[in-house]
């Protein structure tokens, strides 16, 4: 009996659902966290010296939670 289907090495595996998700998921909360953090940061602190500075943070911080959302959504399949 003849095999042509070559054995799967540990790499060749899939990493589990869960484990994917969890590090989309931190990924996430990182994006979101670096998100709320310029904001707080732009609007409270930053403004008072430099009211470009602050723009500029608040512009990123804008761009931030779509990114997040799709890397929240990324899949393997991609």
């Amino acid at each position: 009996m003849r095999r042509d289907r070559r054995p799967f090495n540990v790499t060749d595996v899939r990493r589990a659902q869960s484990e994917r998700l969890r590090r989309r998921r931190r990924w996430y909360v990182a994006l979101m966290g670096t998100c709320v953090a310029l904001i707080v940061l732009a609007w409270n602190v930053v403004r008072l010296w430099s009211t470009t500075a602050a723009v500029v943070m608040s512009v990123v911080a804008a761009v931030l939670p779509p990114i997040a959302v799709i890397i929240a959504n990324w899949s393997e399949d991609h």
